[in-house]
Order: C-alpha cells, then sequence, then structure tokens
C-alpha cells in the first residue's frame, strides 16, 4: 500500500506538471524574466490599460484585415526610423499572418533595393527584393542612425514580446489563469497615446521618466486606409501594434492549437489512470485476505 500511494501521488505531481507546461504553451505564459528595459518602477509612469485584442485568450486569432492596416502603418510611418531585420518579405504571405498573396509579396520586393555582392569584379551592388530578402533598413548601420536621429531605434521585430510592464501582485499570479499574455502590445499602444503634453514633444506619460527620444510618430489622416477605417492615431496605433505582436510571434495561432490538442490529450490519458487505477486497486489480489498463507 505505501509504494501504491508513493505511485499515486507521483502520478498527480507528473501528470500536474505536464498539464501546466501544456497550459503555459498553449497561453503563451512562461516563467522566464521579463526584459528589465520594458519594466518600469510602477512609480515613474502609471500602468498602461488593458486593451482588447482579437488574439488574446486561449482561441485567440491575428486579424488578417488588421495586419495588413499594421503594415502599412509601420511601411508609411515607422519604418523611416526602425528596422524589421527578422522579417523577410515572403513572411507576409506565410498561414496565420497579414495573408498577402505570392505575387503581391513579389511586387512588393520588388519595390525596395537591396545590397548584396559582391559581384565578379568584386564591387558590391544593388538589386531589386526578392521574396526572400529581409526587410531592409534606411541606415546603413546604428552608427549613421544615431547621427542623423540623435538616439537609435530600436528593432521592431521583437518589440511586443520584449516590452512589458510589472503588473506586481496578485496579478502576475492571476495571469496565468486568465491567459494574459498582452503586457507588450498594452504598453506599445499606451505609448503611441501617451503625448499629452502639448507643450513638450518628448513627453510621454507611459515612457519611464516620461521622457523619449522619439517625437509623436502617428497623427490624424497620417495614413490613407483603403478599407474605411478610421483615420485616427488611436486606430492606427491598434494596428501597428497587432502587427508588431505578429512580428514578433508569427507561430501564435499554431502555437494555440497544438496547445489545445496537448491538452485534449492529457486529459484523455489522465482517464485512462484513473480506469487503470481503479481496474488495479479494486481487483481481488490488491487486499488480500488475513488467511492468505
Amino acid at each position: 500500500m505505501r509504494h501504491g500511494n508513493q505511485f499515486r501521488r507521483g502520478s498527480g505531481w507528473a501528470f500536474g506538471a505536464l498539464l501546466l507546461a501544456a497550459y503555459a504553451g498553449a497561453s503563451g505564459t512562461g516563467f522566464a524574466a521579463e526584459d528589465a528595459g520594458g519594466a518600469p518602477p510602477a512609480h515613474e509612469q502609471p500602468k498602461p490599460p488593458r486593451q482588447e485584442w482579437t488574439f488574446n485568450g486561449f482561441f485567440g486569432r491575428y486579424d488578417q484585415a488588421q495586419l495588413q492596416r499594421g503594415f502599412q502603418v509601420y511601411r508609411e510611418v515607422c519604418s523611416n526610423c526602425h528596422s524589421l531585420k527578422m522579417v523577410a518579405f515572403r513572411n507576409l504571405s506565410d498561414p496565420g499572418g497579414p495573408g498577402f498573396s505570392e505575387a503581391q509579396v513579389k511586387a512588393l520586393a520588388a519595390k525596395y533595393q537591396i545590397k548584396d555582392g559582391p559581384n565578379d569584379a568584386g564591387d558590391m551592388f544593388e538589386r531589386p527584393g526578392r521574396p526572400s530578402d529581409y526587410f531592409p533598413w534606411n541606415f546603413a548601420n546604428p552608427q549613421a542612425a544615431v547621427a542623423a536621429l540623435g538616439a537609435l531605434p530600436p528593432d521592431m521585430s521583437l518589440l511586443a514580446k520584449a516590452r512589458s510592464y510589472e503588473r506586481g501582485f496578485p496579478l502576475f499570479l492571476i495571469d496565468p489563469i486568465i491567459q494574459y499574455q498582452e503586457q507588450g502590445p498594452d504598453y506599445i499602444y499606451a505609448l503611441l497615446n501617451g503625448y499629452t503634453n502639448d507643450k513638450d514633444p518628448t513627453w510621454n506619460e507611459y515612457m519611464p521618466g516620461h521622457k523619449i527620444a522619439m517625437p509623436m510618430p502617428l497623427s490624424d489622416g497620417a495614413v490613407d486606409y483603403a478599407d474605411g477605417s478610421p483615420k485616427t492615431v488611436p486606430q492606427y496605433a491598434k494596428d501597428v501594434t497587432a502587427f508588431l505582436m505578429w512580428a514578433a510571434e508569427p507561430k501564435l495561432e499554431e502555437r494555440k492549437r497544438l496547445g489545445f490538442g496537448v491538452l485534449i490529450f492529457l486529459v484523455v490519458y489522465a482517464l485512462l489512470l484513473l480506469v487503470v487505477k481503479k481496474k488495479i486497486w479494486h481487483s481481488p489480489t490488491a487486499h488480500p485476505s488475513p488467511d492468505t498463507p
């Protein structure tokens, strides 16, 4: 009986660990430390308000139209300063992404000039972009960006996952249960809408110390949407933030589908273990009589 109890306790802990791991994979919750640069002390700034996103929750998905609008905002506004060096043109046609066709991706890539080489003469040259190329940056190197802008703008490839803020107790314990993983998008959205001091263009409500090197990047009517969506700063901020979330986690939908499948498997596996356990512990041989030699 002692060995049986140990077996039951060990199986319970093992199953609990597997269930928690699958749950974390499905909801995007992990135990890695947050990026220190994106978690400013609470006394320096207010916490970004929570937003409603299509990709939150256990069954969250990206809004394809929103991703396309967000890419338009990035291309027409953000790409003037920020790079997107970990995203290739072909990724725009990947499942679960903005949903551009291969023809659209080829046409888009061809509008960019990509530095390549060396050629047979040993010289570098420029050529039209290809779907396999990554988005080029407007600056030759970080030093050139600092000289032109006065500060180095961060690459936006992983920005939505790198930026965050402290949720504090007990919210950080509740987040895995409610599947809250949108700290980064909430922070970026709040930052883009945080220019609330008309007298100081470098003042931002949600930036640590309330000082930011980037002037307000968005303004009403700056980007012309073809689908009739509002041409306002909040709409631009919401769309480009969703696009940055996709850039940082393009396999989100696939991950959630896989996590859901693993959870179903673990539930079925637990039920089978329960049946086996009852079968074993209710059999006559499991409880020998006192007269048995």
